[in-house]
């Protein structure tokens, strides 16, 4: 089979691999779409990942065309999405099924090898069947749709909130797109591209809802827009020192914030900052991965009901798809960021 193979830090090759040989529990998915994360790319070309060699990837979906020796014979030949989250079952959290909050987990993509090969060996745990009716382009969208929920479902969220999102990356616009599903009316959201503010409004966000950053004065803009009381909620989808600290300053007394995007770098608590958390009471929370427990109220099961009913249509977000072979330029498209992209996909 033909891989995308990571040797080191800025050294990925396609290359010929051997198929992978499956563990009694695993199926052998031949992968049909796969999603580049913004967190691939420092990945490959910044800090290497945990193993090399490594094949990367972890948004993807395809079908299961064989399977081991004691996995269920009910997966051969499935339409397959796959949670990367190898959970080990074992600790405190996993106990609960709390397994995004596994202590000795494993991860496809990072940790042993993904969705950026023609096959792929998955734990049959990690499985979750597709209806005919999504296609591997959206199934490929799932974690990243489960990520934006898993966030959205930190919060205690209300119909009449003013619901703030910070920073408009593939996670931001699912956020909007899933607090405009769950009834959220009033939603402001902040980012920095034409692009993202034409995408906003094909989504169905009014004009005057969006803020471009690089024009307005944000903390200006958004207390504008609040009655000068500041957000309800806040999702701070960057992960930078500054942003976090607009969170804090523009979030009113007794609001919630919940920190979603990766930080880019150190992060330092302010005394001014600090205080203001003090002294409005605010509710601050991160949020890491998603919840997928095989019932239906976990995150994955939510998204994918969305995605079967029609609720949301997730191809707006697919701003470039390329073959197999050609997903190096998609790496180099957001690492270089000379072309505006918000999902990059990769089609077997």
């Amino acid at each position: 089979m033909k891989a995308w193979v990571l040797h080191g830090v800025n050294d990925i090759r396609l290359e010929e691999k051997e198929e992978p040989q499956l563990r009694a529990d695993e199926a052998l998915v031949c992968v049909k779409a796969a999603g580049i994360c913004g967190s691939d790319i420092p990945r490959i070309y910044k800090t290497g990942a945990h193993v090399h060699p490594l094949i990367p990837g972890h948004e993807f979906s395809g079908q299961v065309v064989k399977v081991g020796k004691r996995a269920d014979i009910k997966w051969l030949h499935k339409r397959v999405g796959i949670f990367p989250l190898i959970p080990c079952r074992k600790c405190a959290a996993c106990q609960r099924q709390q397994y995004e909050l596994c202590r000795d987990y494993g991860y496809l993509g990072s940790r042993r090898n993904g969705g950026f090969a023609e096959y792929t060996a998955v734990p049959q745990w990690n499985l979750i069947e597709l209806p005919d009716s999504v296609s591997y382009e959206e199934a490929a969208m799932l974690e990243p749709m489960a990520v934006a929920v898993h966030a959205m479902r930190r919060l205690r969220l209300h119909q009449n909130d003013t619901a703030v999102i910070l920073g408009l990356g593939t996670i931001g616009m699912l956020l909007l797109m899933f607090l405009k599903d769950a009834g959220v009316e009033n939603i402001l959201a902040v980012g920095n591209k034409m692009f993202q503010r034409d995408t906003v409004l094909r989504l169905g966000l009014d004009k005057t809802r969006y803020c471009d950053s690089k024009v307005e004065k944000v903390s200006e803009w958004i207390m504008q827009h609040t009655g000068q009381t500041g957000a309800d909620v806040f999702f701070e989808c960057v992960g930078r020192n500054e942003t976090f600290s607009q969170a804090v300053d523009l979030t009113a007394p007794q609001g919630q914030i919940c920190l979603v995007g990766n930080p880019c770098s150190d992060m330092a608590l302010e005394k001014a900052v600090y205080w203001k958390i003090l002294r409005n009471q605010l509710t601050v929370t991160g949020t890491w991965n998603s919840s997928f427990t095989h019932h239906n109220g976990d995150d994955w099961h939510y998204v994918l009901e969305k995605l079967t009913k029609k609720r949301l249509s997730v191809k707006e977000l697919i701003s470039h798809e390329l073959m197999f072979c050609d997903a190096e330029k998609g790496f180099l498209t957001m690492r270089d960021k000379e072309e505006d992209y918000i999902k990059v996909m990769i089609r077997n």
